[in-house]
């Protein structure tokens, strides 16, 4: 087991659950954290690099959310990104296959890839290779 902390960034329960039992069971991670939308995650990470607590070293983010999408969630990590001494790999995961959307995500270094839902284990293993 790496010991990596993975964030998962979704607002459908359903498969919030079905992620994490497949991170769990791939032993690939230490911890796994789950948020439904940008702004709960957003206010996690801002308290952590605050109170200088580990961040999470893979972010796996939804585009479409309530609260604050995955796009307002980037736009406040790439204010934050200054403070953060850390890599963090941020993987789209979206049931969107629009262009426009992928484009979007290459305007962003922070993003290493956009995945299209549902992940599965080769998925998990391809990005923790790549950390």
């Amino acid at each position: 087991m790496k010991h990596m902390t993975i964030w998962v960034i979704d607002d459908d329960p359903i498969y919030q659950i079905i992620v994490n039992k497949m991170i769990k069971k791939s032993e690939l991670f230490l911890n796994v954290l789950s948020f439904k939308n940008g702004k709960e995650a957003i206010d996690d990470f801002k308290k952590k690099l605050e109170e200088k607590e580990t961040l999470p070293n893979i972010i796996l983010l939804d585009i479409n959310m309530p609260v604050m999408d995955g796009w307002e969630f980037m736009a406040e990590m790439v204010v934050l990104k200054e403070q953060i001494n850390e890599t963090i790999q941020i993987y789209i995961v979206s049931s969107s296959i629009a262009v426009e959307d992928k484009n979007k995500a290459k305007h962003y270094p922070e993003i290493v890839a956009y995945l299209v839902k549902p992940i599965n284990n080769n998925d998990l293993t391809l990005i923790t290779a790549n950390y």
